[in-house]
């Protein structure tokens, strides 16, 4: 349960603020009235992408050296911590994918924001971290992912007024780096 939880938690509050919730303002702006596609696009484009990230991250730890998994661990969740207070920008994929309708646009367009995204990345590590719960890390950066977007998909016009992206920034990394610090700890060097 800590794999499912630890990777719901991470996701959604590092997803606050991210490129992808702006990504699903501009979908639900464009296709209105279609929000159930978007919400399965974003479902199925994430389950995709974070599953080959968790797998990647699993693989990767069979062949790390086992007294190294804790440092390298603990110093990438360090690492996406410090990222997440960096706003990101926005891509130029939007008009080419739009003219497929919401559902393989927000397919197309999530899978292809979130490569190389911190949430990615944190998937990677997260899957490592907790390899043996492979499963219950993707269930719950999938979770995550929804957490964030779907009221984005539903009253983001208000939210995005209402909530202080700082803050929620400094929140993030703050989660990232004490993961990290707990990482390094367990670890016993």
């Amino acid at each position: 349960m800590d794999a499912f939880l630890s990777s719901t938690l991470a996701v959604a509050i590092a997803e606050i603020g991210d490129k992808t919730q702006l990504l699903t303002l501009f979908l639900v702006a464009r296709f209105s009235r279609h929000r159930f596609a978007i919400i399965m696009g974003i479902l199925l484009a994430t389950l995709v992408n974070h599953g080959l990230s968790g797998w990647l991250g699993a693989w990767l730890v069979e062949w790390v050296p086992q007294h190294w998994v804790p440092l390298i661990l603990g110093f990438s969740f360090i690492a996406i911590g410090l990222w997440v207070l960096i706003p990101d920008k926005d891509d130029e994929h939007e008009e080419q994918s739009l003219r497929y309708g919401p559902f393989i646009a927000t397919c197309v367009l999530f899978f292809l924001a979130e490569i190389g995204d911190k949430t990615q990345v944190a998937t990677v590590i997260l899957a490592a971290r907790f390899d043996d719960a492979l499963i219950w890390v993707i269930a719950g950066t999938t979770l995550g992912m929804l957490l964030a977007n779907v009221p984005v998909a539903y009253f983001g016009a208000w939210l995005m007024q209402k909530v202080s992206l700082t803050w929620v920034r400094r929140g993030a990394c703050a989660l990232f780096i004490a993961l990290g610090i707990l990482s390094l700890l367990n670890g016993q060097f």
